[in-house]
């Protein structure tokens, strides 16, 4: 069942791609960064149609990633090499370059966000929109790199190539256009995985602890703590909740401590039993 969901996320993620693409960036002639931007360069410069370009160029990337990534990978982003091609010429037939709009501020801004999107749906069904999207994958599993900051740095490197033939007012579009698709980008594969970290400091924190457990079903840590004042030496209680929770954890706090003191953070990302995996219940 994942994988069927999974499989409809990465169609739907190209379908969006290419929406963005055949809706705003060709019939207004912007340029962007990736696979279509390389795609774009070389139609313009070469003549060189943009489905078979970005069709030899997923191949490529396909072959990389499965060597690098894996083969499961490989296998979900060979959904993407072959799928974004087809709907793209299909596409490209429908619209025939009609423009949507004549205000290409308006076409960056929804080009970007509609890009950013479907990036990062098929991202988070565990694949790739292939092509120019694999390489900053690879760098993220063997360096560490953020993804958005490297598929950033490769598209600004494709933006800069297209200042040969196009003017300058049209480059800095593109360059708009990758920092929206890569903020959009960001925000879209942390979405549902943000939560709330709480560091609460109080006299009782035995019976808010006790609360935490029985009442919110969430772990704690108790971590040593001292007042800078008065030197009471109170244990820091730690635990992260979701964001629906923590008015429930507000309230129960300050029930049972009108004087408790609360650090709240959000956190990208929480791993571990009650959040990616299953939680289990231990007898004291």
């Amino acid at each position: 069942m994942k994988n069927i969901k999974n499989i409809i996320g990465i169609l739907i993620g190209n379908t969006i791609y290419a929406l963005g693409v055949t809706m705003f960036i060709l019939p207004n002639d912007l340029i962007t960064g990736g696979t279509t931007g390389m795609a774009i360069f070389l139609n313009s410069t070469f003549n060189i149609p943009i489905t078979i370009f970005v069709s030899v160029f997923n191949i490529s990337m396909f072959l990389l990633g499965w060597k690098i990534l894996g083969k499961k990978f490989a296998l979900t982003t060979l959904i993407s090499s072959f799928y974004y091609p087809f709907i793209l010429g299909i596409l490209e037939n429908i619209f025939k370059n009609e423009m949507m709009s004549n205000d290409t501020l308006l076409c960056v801004i929804l080009a970007g966000l509609m890009i950013g999107l479907a990036i990062g749906i098929v991202i988070r069904c565990g694949a790739s929109t292939g092509g120019m999207d694999i390489p900053p994958l690879i760098l993220n599993k063997k360096l560490g790199i953020p993804i958005s900051i490297s598929m950033y740095s490769f598209d600004f490197l494709i933006l800069l190539s297209q200042m040969i033939i196009r003017d300058r007012e049209m480059v800095f579009y593109g360059i708009l256009l990758v920092l929206i698709y890569t903020i959009v980008l960001d925000k879209v594969l942390v979405i549902g995985k943000a939560q709330m970290q709480i560091k609460i400091i109080s006299s009782k924190f035995s019976e808010i602890n006790e609360m935490i457990i029985n009442k919110l079903d969430r772990g704690s840590t108790l971590i040593h703590g001292e007042t800078g004042y008065k030197h009471n030496k109170y244990p820091i209680v730690l635990t992260v909740v979701s964001n629906r929770e923590l008015t429930h954890l507000n309230n129960y706090v300050y029930d049972i401590d009108p004087d408790a003191f609360m650090i709240i953070n959000k956190v990208n990302e929480v791993r571990g039993k009650g959040f990616t995996t299953e939680k289990k219940y231990e007898k004291k």
